[in-house]
């Protein structure tokens, strides 16, 4: 098992592990989601529709120029 640790502050705040960020892939800005599971707690990282899109990475292909040249097919 690989552990990481963190300590609770007076305000109930941490600071999430960078081997955790790391594997989650979190930015700032990020929402986590904490999934009860018996007596252990699962961070899970919210996935925004833009991850979900699969054709968001191709926002470059969406100009006025494009629409153009695809406007026929």
């Amino acid at each position: 098992m690989n552990a990481h640790v963190s300590k609770i502050t007076s305000k109930s705040q941490t600071v999430i592990p960078r081997a955790v960020r790391d594997k989650l892939g979190l930015k700032p800005g990020d929402l986590l989601r904490y999934v009860f599971d018996g007596e252990r707690v699962v961070i899970e990282k919210v996935r925004t529709q833009a991850e979900d899109d699969p054709f968001a990475t191709f926002t470059e292909w969406a100009g006025a120029a494009d629409e153009e040249a695809y406007r026929s097919l």
